[in-house]
């Protein structure tokens, strides 16, 4: 027997080697095995199986095999093939994506040890441990006041060895003392469960009794629900799992940002325990490959994650969520493949026979233009759970306040600093949106102009006033001391423009020192459980005022926050991108959905320079349908999706010449090829360095009236794409392609 194996590589090539009689019958077609390649032993995966070869010269035979179980699916393993297809990206690029590495890697769970009372206790017992061992009877009073098993962990600042304080109460009689399995996917990146008393309106009602009816079909099913902020979308999907569950079948939830990850978690966790699965960024190594071999068992029925949880290898996959499906975090850009989590997530569920919902309060304009079309079942929910009120939103325009107040440059308007001190008096909370860390984005020379910028990427140099550096937001390039003069003309008078999280921060702490605040963006938030610190903390009002960037602005459900400060809702509007009003349309109304989200009125302070804007002025008014007719109306004109499909070719190298020539040389050779295909470019793209690599793009756009499934523009590419090495001769340079990219800049 032999086997065609496809190895990680920018290359679509397969290679063939023989089967080893003792491997014979384990390796199958989606396998990933251990072959000689070139001087070493490389990683790929089973693409074929054939009992004879044509390939004449000397054929070497499989090392071994990686995993020690069956970790696909025949339906995930369809998936890979399709995304190699549509994604025109070699097969074993694709599934050192999907499949985790290292999955033979031996990980064992640690055990903590869980303490319990014993239900009958003698007083005299306690009354002598009470004169006797006051530490013990200390502890044995916390134990006693539990509901449930508690971590022995937990009780160190009553013991300094509570493990030992319990193993003398054990002996008394008094507890009981027993190991349990810490799952690192649940345990160490959620909240505590969050129970909820749930009482759907008609809506909900409705929304719920169209899902399950699906799930009763067994049958390929997209919904797209849309649910205003605050208006109980995940108790929906809590009830959709659970009749998912109850057919024996398995569901996955995914989620655009991790900070969203622990609450979530938490309320699953109050309804279904530990069947939940979570799959971040944030898992070790080794945490993951264990992970990933438990759902192959069967030991979990729920995975709960960001966008590369959409290949978790369930059985029976009934049902998927992505939530926020407006989202560019689901997109993944580098590496190849350049999926989007929710085309895979429909693909996979039309695949499975799945029911697949799309959720949002502010849906993309693609998935609304596709219910328009009636792609999806529209399911609406246009009532905030428990009766609660919409926000009473403000919009400041900043340059009338700074003219009224005589000061220039101010962050806080007048409006927010009042609302502020009314909320910190009457101890509710405050959520703050600056989108964009870091201190100053910008210093610049105050005499000869000239902008401090990143050696690596043409961007300028971030400054961060936590640690005195300067950071590019872009590459990671550090320089940890402070300028003190122009690099181009040595003045020291270097001015510090703009305004981050760490600027508004310390204007927060001078203007309101009573109030408790934390900040939650990028550097703050570097793990899982700084995360989840913070906003465990604000859930239990420890903290007065949250500031952050987009991390905060969606998904949160904190009821006694009652007003939100967006302080400068212009950042990224004029970006060159077709997708830049919806982008800031979308956070803001997000953001503002933060507040007023049970019995207590919410207010949200919108701070803006350009109030008439179309994309401001609808977001204040929480006008989504006005907005998004407005913008359609715009995408059709210049024939930008969703009225057309669109592919770019980014080229990349050291050499600017180099990458221009190439570039160009592309773009005449393309042009005429194919008629009803718009080329633009080639064009140096918005970021024109990045890591010391110079870009260019070539876009194509192919309107949908001529090419109703994008098969005309797939071919193109696949055709002119697929052997571009051959093709095009790069030499250093290198050429990338993006199916439906999100961003042209």
């Amino acid at each position: 027997m032999f086997a065609e194996v496809a190895f990680p590589i920018s290359d679509f090539l397969t290679f063939t080697y023989k089967i080893p009689k003792d491997l014979a019958q384990d390796v199958q077609v989606g396998s990933r095995v251990k072959a000689p390649f070139g001087r070493r032993n490389a990683q790929g995966i089973v693409t074929q199986l054939k009992k004879t070869s044509s390939f004449k010269g000397t054929i070497k035979e499989l090392s071994g095999l990686v995993d020690d179980l069956s970790i696909m699916t025949p339906e995930l393993w369809k998936l890979i093939q399709w995304m190699s297809k549509y994604y025109v990206t070699p097969l074993g690029q694709v599934a050192t994506a999907v499949l985790p590495k290292n999955l033979s890697t031996r990980y064992t769970p640690p055990k903590i040890w869980m303490v319990q009372p014993n239900p009958i206790a003698i007083d005299a017992d306690l009354e002598l441990v009470k004169k006797r061992a006051p530490k013990q009877y200390d502890l044995y009073q916390e134990i006693w006041k539990a509901e449930n098993p508690i971590k022995v962990a937990s009780f160190k600042e009553l013991a300094s060895n509570p493990l030992s304080v319990c193993r003398g109460l054990e002996k008394r009689g008094l507890v009981t003392l027993f190991e349990e399995t810490c799952f690192p996917d649940v345990t160490g990146f959620s909240f505590d469960p969050i129970h909820k008393k749930v009482d759907f309106n008609d809506h909900q009602k409705t929304a719920v009794h169209a899902i399950t009816k699906s799930l009763d079909s067994k049958k390929y099913s997209p919904f797209l629900l849309h649910g205003v902020t605050g208006s109980g979308k995940t108790e929906i999907y809590i009830e959709a799992v659970r009749h998912c569950l109850a057919q024996d079948r398995t569901a996955i939830i995914l989620l655009p940002e991790i900070s969203l990850t622990p609450q979530i978690a938490g309320r699953f966790r109050a309804v279904f325990g530990d069947s939940i699965a979570l799959w971040h960024s944030k898992l070790t190594q080794a945490q993951r490959s264990w992970t990933w071999k438990e759902i192959c068992k069967g030991s979990f029925k729920v995975v709960i994650g960001a966008r590369s949880a959409v290949f978790a290898p369930l059985k029976n996959l009934g049902f998927i969520v992505i939530d926020e499906e407006q989202e560019s975090s689901f997109r993944q850009d580098s590496p190849a493949p350049r999926y989007h989590a929710r085309d895979v997530a429909l693909m996979r569920a039309s695949y499975e026979g799945s029911t697949v919902v799309l959720s949002s309060a502010t849906p993309s304009l693609e998935s609304y233009y596709n219910y328009l079309h009636k792609k999806l079942t529209y399911l609406r929910l246009p009532e905030r759970f428990g009766g609660a009120k919409y926000p009473q939103v403000h919009l400041v325009d900043m340059l009338a306040d700074q003219d009224e107040s005589g000061k220039f440059g101010q962050i806080l308007s007048g409006l927010l600093q009042d609302k502020i001190e009314d909320r910190l008096n009457k101890k509710e909370q405050i959520i703050l949106l600056q989108n964009r860390r870091g201190y100053s984005p910008v210093i610049r020379c105050g005499d000869c102009g000239e902008i401090v910028m990143c050696p690596k990427c043409k961007v300028a140099l971030t400054y961060h006033s936590k640690g005195d550096h300067l950071v590019c937001h872009c590459c990671g390039h550090c320089e940890t001391k402070q300028r003190e003069s122009c690099i181009h003309c040595s003045s020291p008078h270097l001015k510090y423009s703009g305004t981050g999280t760490q600027r508004v921060e310390s204007l927060i702490e001078e203007t309101f020192p009573q109030a408790r605040l934390a900040r939650l963006d990028m550097d703050t938030a570097r793990t899982g459980s700084g995360i989840t610190s913070i906003l465990k903390s604000f859930s239990k009002g420890e903290i007065d005022i949250l500031l952050g960037t987009q991390m905060i602005a969606k998904g949160l459900d904190f009821p006694n926050v009652t007003l939100v400060g967006i302080i400068n809702a212009d950042l990224g509007l004029h970006l060159p991108d077709f997708r830049a009003g919806e982008r800031i349309f979308q956070l803001i109304y997000q953001a503002s959905g933060r507040a007023g989200r049970r019995e207590k009125p919410g207010e949200v302070v919108i701070q803006t320079y350009v109030p008439d804007n179309p994309v401001i002025k609808n977001a204040a008014k929480l006008d989504m349908m006005k907005y998004y007719n407005i913008a359609l109306s715009e995408r059709n004109e210049l024939k930008y999706p969703p009225f057309s499909w669109l592919a770019k070719i980014e080229i990349t190298g050291q050499n600017q010449i180099s990458v221009n020539s190439l570039s160009e040389r592309i773009s005449k050779l393309l042009r005429g090829k194919y008629k009803g295909l718009d080329i633009l470019g080639p064009a140096p793209c918005y970021l024109e360095k990045l890591r010391n690599q110079y870009r260019f793009q070539i876009v194509f756009k192919s309107l949908k009236t001529k090419d109703p499934n994008g098969q005309k523009l797939h071919k193109f590419i696949q055709l002119n794409f697929v052997d571009f090495q051959k093709k095009y001769r790069p030499g250093k340079n290198r050429i990338n392609i993006h199916f439906d990219p999100l961003s042209l800049i």
